[in-house]
Protein backbone atom coordinates (compact mmCIF):
# COMPACT_ATOMS: atom_id res chain seq x y z
CA UNK A 1 0.00 0.00 0.00
CA UNK A 2 2.88 2.44 0.64
CA UNK A 3 4.75 2.09 -2.26
CA UNK A 4 1.38 2.37 -4.22
CA UNK A 5 1.19 5.45 -2.29
CA UNK A 6 4.52 6.46 -3.48
CA UNK A 7 3.94 5.63 -7.20
CA UNK A 8 0.91 7.87 -7.39
CA UNK A 9 2.58 10.75 -6.03
CA UNK A 10 5.77 10.33 -8.08
CA UNK A 11 5.24 9.01 -11.30
CA UNK A 12 7.53 5.49 -11.40
CA UNK A 13 9.25 4.05 -8.93
CA UNK A 14 12.91 3.11 -9.87
CA UNK A 15 14.17 0.25 -7.49
CA UNK A 16 17.63 0.24 -8.61
CA UNK A 17 20.03 -2.01 -7.50
CA UNK A 18 19.87 -2.32 -3.69
CA UNK A 19 17.59 -1.45 -0.88
CA UNK A 20 21.07 -1.63 1.26
CA UNK A 21 22.62 2.17 1.71
CA UNK A 22 26.07 0.85 1.50
CA UNK A 23 25.84 -0.99 -1.63
CA UNK A 24 23.85 2.52 -3.27
CA UNK A 25 26.70 4.78 -2.27
CA UNK A 26 29.24 2.00 -4.14
CA UNK A 27 26.78 1.84 -6.45
CA UNK A 28 26.83 5.89 -7.07
CA UNK A 29 30.68 6.10 -6.72
CA UNK A 30 31.53 3.63 -9.57
CA UNK A 31 28.61 5.09 -11.73
CA UNK A 32 30.28 8.17 -11.20
CA UNK A 33 33.72 6.91 -11.76
CA UNK A 34 32.48 5.65 -15.00
CA UNK A 35 30.59 8.51 -15.99
CA UNK A 36 33.87 10.67 -15.10
CA UNK A 37 35.61 8.21 -18.03
CA UNK A 38 33.32 8.49 -20.70
CA UNK A 39 33.10 12.05 -20.47
CA UNK A 40 36.46 12.91 -20.69
CA UNK A 41 37.19 9.99 -22.85
CA UNK A 42 34.37 10.80 -25.55
CA UNK A 43 35.56 15.21 -24.92
CA UNK A 44 39.23 14.36 -25.60
CA UNK A 45 38.17 12.75 -29.16
CA UNK A 46 35.48 15.25 -30.06
CA UNK A 47 38.19 18.28 -29.36
CA UNK A 48 41.05 15.93 -31.40
CA UNK A 49 38.87 15.18 -34.36
CA UNK A 50 37.91 18.90 -34.57
CA UNK A 51 41.27 20.80 -33.44
CA UNK A 52 43.52 18.72 -35.39
CA UNK A 53 43.90 19.30 -39.28
CA UNK A 54 44.72 16.06 -40.09
CA UNK A 55 41.69 14.55 -38.73
CA UNK A 56 38.87 15.79 -41.18
CA UNK A 57 39.05 12.61 -43.03
CA UNK A 58 35.59 10.80 -43.07
CA UNK A 59 36.67 8.37 -40.62
CA UNK A 60 37.54 10.93 -37.81
CA UNK A 61 34.01 12.75 -38.84
CA UNK A 62 32.26 9.52 -38.65
CA UNK A 63 34.14 9.00 -35.14
CA UNK A 64 33.83 12.44 -33.89
CA UNK A 65 29.80 11.87 -34.29
CA UNK A 66 29.71 8.57 -32.32
CA UNK A 67 31.66 10.22 -29.53
CA UNK A 68 28.68 13.10 -29.54
CA UNK A 69 25.84 9.93 -29.30
CA UNK A 70 28.20 8.44 -26.73
CA UNK A 71 28.52 11.41 -24.47
CA UNK A 72 24.40 11.89 -24.78
CA UNK A 73 23.47 7.67 -24.23
CA UNK A 74 25.56 7.36 -21.31
CA UNK A 75 23.87 10.96 -19.79
CA UNK A 76 20.15 10.09 -20.07
CA UNK A 77 20.39 7.15 -17.77
CA UNK A 78 23.70 7.66 -15.76
CA UNK A 79 22.98 10.80 -13.67
CA UNK A 80 19.86 9.86 -13.07
CA UNK A 81 21.07 6.67 -11.48
CA UNK A 82 23.60 8.15 -9.64
CA UNK A 83 20.85 10.98 -7.83
CA UNK A 84 18.89 7.93 -7.05
CA UNK A 85 21.41 6.33 -5.20
CA UNK A 86 22.74 9.27 -3.43
CA UNK A 87 19.35 10.52 -2.41
CA UNK A 88 17.69 6.86 -1.73
CA UNK A 89 15.09 8.50 -3.79
CA UNK A 90 13.71 6.20 -7.04
CA UNK A 91 10.95 8.37 -7.59
CA UNK A 92 10.75 9.77 -11.64
CA UNK A 93 7.93 11.55 -12.71
CA UNK A 94 5.70 10.32 -15.77
CA UNK A 95 7.36 13.59 -18.27
CA UNK A 96 10.80 12.56 -16.86
CA UNK A 97 10.36 8.77 -17.97
CA UNK A 98 8.64 9.62 -20.74
CA UNK A 99 11.99 11.66 -21.95
CA UNK A 100 14.30 9.17 -20.76
CA UNK A 101 12.65 6.27 -23.04
CA UNK A 102 12.56 8.99 -25.94
CA UNK A 103 16.35 9.97 -25.35
CA UNK A 104 17.43 6.45 -24.79
CA UNK A 105 15.94 4.78 -28.04
CA UNK A 106 16.62 7.52 -30.10
CA UNK A 107 20.36 7.52 -29.22
CA UNK A 108 20.53 3.75 -29.27
CA UNK A 109 19.33 3.78 -32.50
CA UNK A 110 21.32 6.33 -33.79
CA UNK A 111 24.67 4.59 -32.61
CA UNK A 112 23.21 1.43 -34.59
CA UNK A 113 23.24 3.31 -37.84
CA UNK A 114 26.35 5.39 -37.30
CA UNK A 115 28.15 1.95 -36.68
CA UNK A 116 26.60 0.56 -39.85
CA UNK A 117 27.93 4.36 -42.18
CA UNK A 118 31.08 3.52 -40.43
CA UNK A 119 31.49 0.21 -41.68
CA UNK A 120 30.55 1.45 -45.29
CA UNK A 121 33.29 4.25 -45.07
CA UNK A 122 35.71 1.59 -44.43
CA UNK A 123 34.62 -0.38 -46.68
CA UNK A 124 34.63 2.43 -49.24
CA UNK A 125 37.76 3.42 -48.12
CA UNK A 126 39.82 -0.24 -48.72
CA UNK A 127 37.96 -1.95 -51.29
CA UNK A 128 37.05 0.47 -53.64
CA UNK A 129 39.98 3.48 -52.94
CA UNK A 130 40.32 5.09 -56.06
CA UNK A 131 36.38 6.05 -55.77
CA UNK A 132 36.52 6.75 -52.25
CA UNK A 133 36.81 10.37 -52.81
CA UNK A 134 33.54 10.53 -54.73
CA UNK A 135 31.92 8.17 -52.96
CA UNK A 136 32.82 9.60 -49.08
CA UNK A 137 33.05 13.54 -50.57
CA UNK A 138 31.96 16.07 -47.42
CA UNK A 139 28.24 16.49 -49.24
CA UNK A 140 27.58 12.74 -48.77
CA UNK A 141 28.98 12.33 -45.29
CA UNK A 142 27.08 15.50 -44.04
CA UNK A 143 23.51 13.81 -45.34
CA UNK A 144 24.86 10.13 -44.13
CA UNK A 145 24.78 11.89 -40.35
CA UNK A 146 21.56 13.93 -40.83
CA UNK A 147 20.10 10.50 -41.21
CA UNK A 148 21.53 9.08 -38.59
CA UNK A 149 19.96 11.79 -36.13
CA UNK A 150 16.48 12.28 -37.82
CA UNK A 151 16.45 7.90 -37.87
CA UNK A 152 17.39 7.89 -34.02
CA UNK A 153 14.17 10.64 -33.21
CA UNK A 154 12.01 8.80 -35.60
CA UNK A 155 12.94 5.51 -33.91
CA UNK A 156 12.87 7.32 -30.60
CA UNK A 157 8.85 9.06 -31.15
CA UNK A 158 7.39 5.71 -32.12
CA UNK A 159 8.79 3.86 -29.17
CA UNK A 160 7.70 6.59 -26.65
CA UNK A 161 4.20 7.29 -27.88
CA UNK A 162 3.58 3.13 -28.59
CA UNK A 163 5.03 3.00 -24.50
CA UNK A 164 2.66 5.17 -23.37
CA UNK A 165 -0.66 4.55 -24.91
CA UNK A 166 -0.21 1.62 -22.41
CA UNK A 167 -2.85 2.04 -19.39
CA UNK A 168 -0.57 1.26 -16.82
CA UNK A 169 -2.65 -0.55 -14.29
CA UNK A 170 -0.10 -2.19 -12.03
CA UNK A 171 2.17 -0.21 -8.96
CA UNK A 172 4.22 1.82 -11.03
CA UNK A 173 7.40 0.01 -10.09
CA UNK A 174 10.18 -0.60 -12.17
CA UNK A 175 13.06 -2.79 -11.26
CA UNK A 176 15.90 -1.37 -12.78
CA UNK A 177 17.66 1.59 -13.05
CA UNK A 178 16.25 3.64 -15.64
CA UNK A 179 13.02 3.61 -17.50
CA UNK A 180 13.34 0.51 -19.20
CA UNK A 181 10.42 -0.21 -21.93
CA UNK A 182 10.18 -4.44 -20.91
CA UNK A 183 10.32 -3.30 -17.53
CA UNK A 184 7.29 -0.86 -18.32
CA UNK A 185 5.45 -3.22 -20.44
CA UNK A 186 4.76 -5.64 -17.30
CA UNK A 187 3.12 -2.96 -15.77
CA UNK A 188 0.30 -3.03 -18.20
CA UNK A 189 -2.89 -5.46 -17.39
CA UNK A 190 -4.24 -5.58 -21.01
CA UNK A 191 -3.03 -6.04 -24.46
CA UNK A 192 -2.81 -2.65 -25.07
CA UNK A 193 1.27 -2.79 -25.73
CA UNK A 194 1.05 -4.85 -28.82
CA UNK A 195 2.32 -1.18 -30.66
CA UNK A 196 5.26 -1.18 -28.44
CA UNK A 197 5.82 -4.98 -29.77
CA UNK A 198 4.88 -3.62 -33.66
CA UNK A 199 7.24 -0.88 -33.02
CA UNK A 200 9.91 -3.37 -31.92
CA UNK A 201 9.62 -5.84 -34.54
CA UNK A 202 9.63 -3.04 -37.19
CA UNK A 203 12.92 -1.76 -35.50
CA UNK A 204 14.13 -5.05 -35.12
CA UNK A 205 14.06 -5.72 -39.20
CA UNK A 206 15.87 -2.50 -39.75
CA UNK A 207 18.47 -3.54 -37.61
CA UNK A 208 18.84 -6.88 -39.00
CA UNK A 209 19.14 -4.91 -42.08
CA UNK A 210 22.12 -3.09 -40.72
CA UNK A 211 23.36 -6.27 -39.15
CA UNK A 212 22.98 -7.66 -43.08
CA UNK A 213 24.72 -4.44 -44.35
CA UNK A 214 28.00 -4.45 -42.03
CA UNK A 215 28.82 -8.21 -42.78
CA UNK A 216 28.96 -8.00 -46.49
CA UNK A 217 31.24 -4.86 -45.85
CA UNK A 218 33.47 -6.39 -43.54
CA UNK A 219 33.56 -9.91 -45.62
CA UNK A 220 34.77 -7.84 -48.46
CA UNK A 221 37.09 -5.75 -46.43
CA UNK A 222 39.30 -8.75 -45.02
CA UNK A 223 38.98 -10.35 -48.21
CA UNK A 224 41.21 -7.18 -49.43
CA UNK A 225 42.60 -6.94 -46.83
CA UNK A 226 44.27 -10.31 -46.68
CA UNK A 227 45.46 -9.96 -50.50
CA UNK A 228 47.64 -6.79 -49.34
CA UNK A 229 50.74 -7.95 -49.79
CA UNK A 230 52.86 -5.49 -47.47
CA UNK A 231 52.52 -6.69 -43.54
CA UNK A 232 52.57 -2.84 -43.04
CA UNK A 233 49.42 -2.10 -44.72
CA UNK A 234 47.60 -5.00 -43.53
CA UNK A 235 48.46 -3.77 -40.18
CA UNK A 236 47.44 -0.58 -40.54
CA UNK A 237 44.24 -1.87 -42.00
CA UNK A 238 43.04 -3.99 -39.68
CA UNK A 239 43.92 -1.54 -36.74
CA UNK A 240 41.17 0.63 -37.74
CA UNK A 241 38.43 -2.16 -38.36
CA UNK A 242 39.18 -4.68 -35.70
CA UNK A 243 38.14 -2.05 -32.82
CA UNK A 244 35.12 -0.93 -35.26
CA UNK A 245 34.28 -4.50 -35.73
CA UNK A 246 34.61 -5.42 -32.14
CA UNK A 247 32.12 -2.29 -30.90
CA UNK A 248 29.67 -3.15 -33.17
CA UNK A 249 29.76 -6.78 -32.47
CA UNK A 250 29.57 -6.00 -28.76
CA UNK A 251 27.03 -3.32 -29.08
CA UNK A 252 24.53 -4.98 -31.69
CA UNK A 253 24.92 -8.94 -29.76
CA UNK A 254 24.56 -7.33 -25.93
CA UNK A 255 21.41 -5.42 -27.48
CA UNK A 256 20.20 -8.59 -29.08
CA UNK A 257 20.36 -11.02 -26.16
CA UNK A 258 19.18 -8.03 -23.46
CA UNK A 259 15.64 -7.63 -26.44
CA UNK A 260 15.19 -11.66 -26.41
CA UNK A 261 15.68 -12.50 -23.31
CA UNK A 262 12.28 -13.23 -20.75
CA UNK A 263 11.91 -10.32 -18.08
CA UNK A 264 11.21 -11.36 -14.62
CA UNK A 265 8.74 -9.50 -12.10
CA UNK A 266 12.26 -9.64 -9.66
CA UNK A 267 15.36 -8.94 -12.17
CA UNK A 268 18.04 -10.67 -11.03
CA UNK A 269 22.09 -9.00 -10.71
CA UNK A 270 22.70 -10.98 -14.07
CA UNK A 271 19.80 -9.30 -15.40
CA UNK A 272 20.75 -5.85 -14.16
CA UNK A 273 24.60 -6.61 -15.49
CA UNK A 274 23.29 -7.17 -18.87
CA UNK A 275 21.68 -3.85 -18.98
CA UNK A 276 25.09 -1.93 -17.91
CA UNK A 277 27.03 -3.71 -20.84
CA UNK A 278 24.59 -1.75 -23.22
CA UNK A 279 23.62 1.33 -21.68
CA UNK A 280 27.20 2.12 -19.14
CA UNK A 281 30.42 0.07 -21.07
CA UNK A 282 29.90 1.23 -24.60
CA UNK A 283 30.16 4.85 -24.28
CA UNK A 284 32.81 4.54 -21.41
CA UNK A 285 34.70 1.48 -24.03
CA UNK A 286 34.83 3.55 -27.63
CA UNK A 287 37.23 6.02 -26.90
CA UNK A 288 39.64 3.86 -25.54
CA UNK A 289 39.42 1.47 -28.17
CA UNK A 290 39.44 4.02 -30.53
CA UNK A 291 42.24 6.67 -29.56
CA UNK A 292 44.70 4.27 -27.63
CA UNK A 293 44.51 1.52 -30.60
CA UNK A 294 44.85 4.58 -32.77
CA UNK A 295 48.38 5.54 -33.87
CA UNK A 296 47.11 8.57 -36.19
CA UNK A 297 44.86 9.43 -33.15
CA UNK A 298 47.52 9.39 -30.24
CA UNK A 299 49.88 11.77 -31.96
CA UNK A 300 47.20 14.03 -32.78
CA UNK A 301 46.72 14.02 -28.83
CA UNK A 302 49.95 14.32 -28.22
CA UNK A 303 50.47 17.17 -30.13
CA UNK A 304 47.66 18.71 -29.00
CA UNK A 305 48.57 19.01 -25.52
CA UNK A 306 52.12 18.59 -25.63
CA UNK A 307 53.70 20.79 -28.18
CA UNK A 308 50.88 23.85 -27.53
CA UNK A 309 49.29 23.29 -30.32
CA UNK A 310 45.80 22.81 -28.57
CA UNK A 311 46.62 26.68 -26.78
CA UNK A 312 47.49 27.99 -30.11
CA UNK A 313 44.21 27.20 -32.10
CA UNK A 314 42.22 27.56 -28.98
CA UNK A 315 43.73 31.34 -29.16
CA UNK A 316 43.06 31.67 -33.17
CA UNK A 317 39.27 30.37 -32.51
CA UNK A 318 38.95 32.88 -29.95
CA UNK A 319 39.94 35.38 -32.28
CA UNK A 320 37.59 34.72 -34.96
Amino acid sequence: MVMANVTTTCGFLLMGFSNTRELQILHALLFLLMYLSALAGNVIIIAVTTLDQHLQSPMYYFLKHLSFLDLAFISVTVPQSIDTSLTGNGCISHGQCMLQVFFFTSLAWAEVAILTVMSYDRYAAICLPLHYEAIMDPRACEWAVIAVWLSGGTSGILYTAATFSITFCRAKVIHQFFCDIPQLLKLSCSNDYLGVIGVAAFMTVLAFICFISIAHSYIHIFSTVLRIPSAEGRSKAFSTCLPHLFVVSFFLSIGIFEFLKSTSDSPTAFDIMISLFYTVVPPTLNPIIYSLRNKTMREALRKLLLDGEFTKKKTFLSYC
